[in-house]
């Protein structure tokens, strides 16, 4: 699947894509931050990620394609690492509920918060 139409939208901190599937998603920048795919979030291996709090408020700054296969996300926290591959960005769409849900899930076992 290869994106037809990616917008940025700088207000409600949101990047929207549709993808040649029919598929359309609108994905909130928080979401996108602690879902990042850089070795910084994920680490390097299974049960090595690393929560991400206070992320609430974080507005992605720049959006470049990288090649004919993923986006580079620079966020407004200085976060720039990690490629937004096309098919990782259709399975954040496509699952962003529940994996909302167990973020938000994480970060209450952490004793963690979305603000600090």
């Amino acid at each position: 699947m290869i994106p037809t139409e990616i917008t940025l939208h700088q207000k409600t901190k949101t990047l929207e894509i549709a993808f040649d599937d029919g598929a359309h998603y609108t994905l909130p920048a928080e979401f996108l931050r602690v879902y990042s795919p850089s070795a910084e979030v994920r680490g390097h291996g299974k049960g090595q990620e690393t929560l991400q709090v206070g992320k609430r408020n974080v507005g992605i700054s720049e959006v470049e394609p990288v090649g004919q296969y993923a986006l580079k996300i620079g966020f407004d926290d200085g976060h720039d690492t990690g490629l937004y591959s096309w098919e990782y960005l259709h399975e954040l769409g496509q699952y962003q509920d529940a994996m909302w849900h167990d973020y938000l899930t994480k970060l209450e076992a952490a004793g963690a918060s979305r603000d600090k």
